[in-house]
């Protein structure tokens, strides 16, 4: 039986009041808080197992390079990747997104070939592609979300054609908190030729994922959101894919040989994995999904269900209060706005209370504008996240309503 109280104790953090209130976290949208053995797991390495990898011929070395490649390992099995040598460790899911526009996507896009994402997609989403569009002369493409937020199939194949060459998109709104059908959007990409690309940041921390059934070419994700340090990323990539792509950066433990005239390099994962990468934070990812899974996956998804639920009733219940993103199936993820209350004002009550949302755009503007607003504020659910958390933050708003 899930106990969410139980699992709270797991974070240290919870321990802490704020402003002399219960903490009460709503923006692991943003970054997720780290259980105990985590952080445990990190400050172990580093006292007593820290080495460089790959690198060391004594047993300090050889006995980190083994974490490290575990680590890989976990990631290859909590994706369902074919090998791990389809596992690429990144600073996050911003380098990783980078890394494939500025390898696969300078290598095979043209002027008259089209990349198709959503309106709905995150800045880290948006930005390279757009930047690679005015080198390259390729066109840059979006397609609509329905009024309650939800994905549009009809739209979406209106955008998509034979001059698409890649669709890359949110399995998880970070402001709507809408699922997208990422099986049928990557069965329509390959229809037409088209690589898929999923952006999993949001949609990871709450569902199961399983890329050989969704197909899809490349996926990323970031550490800090799955319970993990920051500082780690995920690219998942095809591997035919990732032997095909050049490196994304130059200089040590990516090489197979150097010359003073030439130099060649490693097979991927190695290949993308120039200098120290993030040993510990790959270490700590790994036994963030450890704890995700021995929680159970299943339940966390049923119990942020529920809470989900019981959240969209509170909110809708605050006269004056707007949700944003009513699509059915939403994730636990709320963006909304209060009447004649500025979403920075209304922050401020809300932190005095104890509650931690976020306000602004969410890296997501022109979503945001287009829906008309200049900032909004989010709460977003966590694996710890209870009723009370909800409670508060509906309390925390409705003397925001008063007090201005």
């Amino acid at each position: 039986m899930y106990d969410v109280y139980k699992i709270r104790k797991d974070f240290p953090i919870f321990n802490e009041k704020i402003n002399e209130h219960d903490n009460c976290f709503l923006d692991t949208a943003a970054s997720a808080q780290k259980p105990q053995r985590v952080l445990d797991k990190l400050i172990s390495v580093y006292q007593s197992q820290y080495a460089n990898v790959h690198r060391g011929s004594y047993t300090l070395s050889e006995n980190i390079t083994a974490m490290y490649e575990a680590a890989r390992h976990t990631v290859q099995h909590f994706l369902n990747a074919s090998t791990a040598a389809e596992i690429v460790f990144t600073r996050n899911a911003t380098e990783s997104i980078n890394l494939v526009a500025a390898t696969w996507g300078r290598e095979n896009l043209k002027k008259g070939d089209e990349v198709l994402i959503s309106e709905a997609e995150h800045h880290a989403n948006m930005v390279p592609w757009q930047a690679l569009s005015e080198q390259l002369g390729f066109t840059l493409k979006y397609f609509a979300l329905n009024n309650d937020g939800s994905f549009s199939e009809e739209a979406f194949l209106k955008q998509l054609s034979p001059k698409t060459k890649l669709v890359s998109f949110t399995a998880m709104s970070n402001v709507l908190g809408t699922v997208f059908p990422v099986k049928k959007i990557v069965t329509h990409a390959h229809e037409v030729g088209a690589l898929a690309f999923v952006d999993a940041c949001q949609y990871i921390v709450h569902h199961h994922v399983d890329v050989h059934d969704w197909d899809c070419d490349f996926l990323a994700f970031s550490g800090h959101k799955t319970y993990g340090p920051s500082g780690i990323g995920v690219l998942y990539g095809k591997y035919d894919l990732l032997l095909q792509m050049p490196p994304y950066q130059y200089g040590g433990d990516m090489i197979r040989t150097v010359s003073f005239e030439e130099s060649t390099f490693d097979a991927p994962p190695a290949r993308f994995e120039a200098g120290t990468p993030a040993i510990v934070q790959a270490i700590g990812l790994a036994e963030a999904i450890d704890y995700m899974q021995e929680i159970g996956l299943k339940d966390i998804e049923h119990h942020e269900r529920e809470l989900t639920q019981y959240a969209i009733e509170k909110l809708n219940s605050i006269p004056g209060l707007k949700m944003l993103g009513t699509a059915p199936g939403k994730g636990g993820v709320f963006s909304f706005v209060l009447d004649d209350v500025h979403p920075d004002d209304t922050s401020f009550i809300l932190n005095k209370e104890g509650v931690s949302v976020r306000t602004g755009h969410h890296c997501a503007e022109p979503l945001v504008t287009k829906l008309g607003y200049p900032s909004v504020i989010r709460a977003s659910l966590g694996l710890y996240s209870t009723k009370e958390d909800i409670d508060q933050l509906v309390a925390a708003l409705l003397k925001a309503k008063t007090f201005f």
